[in-house]
């Protein structure tokens, strides 16, 4: 989980890889397991992969949003309960 909160696009992927294997072993080791949790870390890593950073926490950083990031936060993009009001 706390490779996914970082902007490191590396870190990323190893959260992707880590993810993946441990939703394998869960899945055969538990018939009730949903099996989703490398779905959000994909999710993580597509987000800086595309932006080189998550936009919905420039309003917190002060950083200055690109047109780019001003569109995909208008639409249905996630926010990870961050209010991304457009700067």
């Amino acid at each position: 989980m706390p490779l996914q909160h970082s902007e490191d696009l590396a870190a990323q992927e190893l959260s992707v890889r880590v993810t993946e294997q441990l939703d394998a072993e869960c899945l055969a080791a538990f018939e009730n397991f949903s099996g989703e949790q490398a779905s959000y870390a994909r999710d993580h890593r597509d987000i800086i992969a595309r932006f080189g950073r998550f936009p919905h926490r420039n309003k917190a950083l002060g950083r200055k949003s690109t047109k780019e990031e001003l569109a995909y936060l208008a639409g249905d993009a996630p926010t990870y309960g961050q209010s991304p009001v457009n700067n």
